[in-house]
């Protein structure tokens, strides 16, 4: 068992590391072919005079460059750089780091193809433009670390106005996985979805859409209290209605006897915390998690540093504790979901992704853990289980096909030998690149 001192170091480590090995890398992706190159006599038919067929096929049929092209494999993840990570507005330079790392993850995890777009401008309008622009050269959109209430207006007004899957990960990938966590840590404890009083401290776009998601799930909305930073929500709070209707929706849903005052008092008697709100520690008290009832359950997920140290929570008397990093148990971290999510999706060409494709993944994801086995420290599968992100992309492209905004109709089972196909070569291309030395190993 490590002491408090040398868990602290091994916090530290990540950071450490990344300031030596992003400079030795420059980066984290780059571009490859994927077709062959015989000799150079290939070139006039992946490229002029050849490649003139394929465009004028297109030309005729739009949805060919689906078939065509990489279009039915490829994502941007689009960000404006104000709100990153628990950063804030860094801007879009600063931001790419981030980019990078989500497109690594999407390839390496979901066998999806990302290409990191940082754009220089805070306008939401200038922004939805841009992306609208994009459409013709991608199969779906990821949005990330874009400031409320712009990422609102954002995702809601592309989701109406383009016909790929365009995603917003700090709201339904933070609210998917958070949801399949938290399905299995009431099955350890023992109890049910529809009676359980849930903390929810922070009312961003991540824990906003949470509790949505979660109210989607069975959770009765009347016994979540949420909290913001000028404390609880609730139908007096009328300051919100005009500037942020989503903070005022919450108002009008949650909070059934109007509990007044700030997190103190919105963790009182709690079954469950969701924080995910300003990096910690020490933003979570652990005199509140005492408060809270027999056998609680503790959501700390503030990057890069939960709002209470986990070792902390559990001395307080928290049952189960889950946090956003990987060197803790019951990871409870975004790429759960989006890898598998995006590969579902982009199988069956969908049009969006929905409320209920996601909790379709959020069922999948706790489904995998229970087959393994569930207990304290282990509620949702860990990001070395693989079997997860081809269970997840079966689950999500039936549904969007039963919900008809599927272009491309598969079975079950031919979604699956897809899945796993796409993303074991993925996989397979890194080893052998290392194995080969053309991908370095740090020295």
């Amino acid at each position: 068992m490590l002491t408090k001192e040398e868990l602290l170091e091994k916090a530290k480590k990540p950071s450490q590391e990344a300031m030596k090995l992003h400079p030795f890398y420059q980066g984290k992706i780059e571009i490859t072919p994927k077709c062959c190159i015989r000799s150079m006599d290939d070139f006039s038919i992946w490229y002029s005079p050849g490649v003139a067929e394929p465009c004028k096929a297109i030309n005729k049929n739009k949805d060919l460059s689906f078939d065509y092209t990489n279009r039915a494999n490829l994502i941007a993840v689009i960000s404006d750089g104000t709100r990153v990570l628990g950063l804030g507005n860094i801007g879009p330079e600063a931001a790419m780091p981030v980019m990078e790392g989500k497109a690594m993850i999407f390839k390496y995890l979901g066998g999806v193809d990302a290409i990191p777009l940082c754009l220089d401008t805070t306008d939401p309008k200038k922004f939805i433009e841009t992306v609208k622009l994009l459409e013709p050269s991608f199969g779906g959109i990821n949005l990330e670390d874009i400031e409320m209430p712009k990422c609102f207006e954002i995702l809601d007004t592309l989701r109406k106005e383009m016909n790929i899957p365009v995603w917003h990960d700090d709201q339904q990938g933070t609210a998917l996985v958070t949801v399949a966590g938290f399905i299995n840590a009431l099955k350890v404890v023992g109890k049910k979805i529809d009676r359980v009083k849930i903390a929810m401290v922070g009312a961003g776009s991540a824990n906003i859409c949470t509790a949505r998601m979660l109210i989607k799930a069975g959770v009765n909305p009347e016994n979540i209290i949420m909290t913001d930073t000028k404390g609880t929500l609730h139908k007096g709070r009328t300051e919100l209605q005009e500037k942020y209707k989503e903070k005022w929706e919450i108002c009008q849903k949650t909070n059934k006897n109007n509990v007044l005052g700030g997190i103190a008092e919105a963790m009182k008697g709690a079954d469950a915390l969701v924080a995910l709100s300003t990096p910690g520690p020490d933003i979570i008290k652990k005199e509140w998690i005492k408060a809270m009832a027999k056998d609680s359950i503790v959501f700390v997920c503030a990057n890069p540093i939960p709002e209470i140290w986990p070792w902390e929570a559990k001395e307080a008397g928290a049952r189960i504790v889950a946090t956003g990093r990987s060197d803790f148990p019951n990871q409870v971290n975004n790429s759960l979901g989006f890898p598998g999510v995006f590969r579902g999706a982009l199988d069956v060409r969908a049009k969006t992704i929905t409320d209920e494709m996601c909790i379709a993944a959020a069922n999948e994801i706790a489904k995998v853990q229970e087959d393994i086995g569930l207990d304290d420290e282990h509620i949702v599968p860990t990001m070395d289980n693989w079997e997860v992100y081809i269970r997840e992309a079966v689950a999500v492209g039936l549904k969007a096909i039963e919900q008809g905004v599927a272009r491309k109709i598969l079975t079950k089972e031919e979604l699956r030998a897809n899945a796993e196909k796409v993303i074991k070569r993925s996989r397979d291309e890194v080893k052998f690149l290392m194995e080969k030395g053309i991908i370095k190993m740090p020295e």
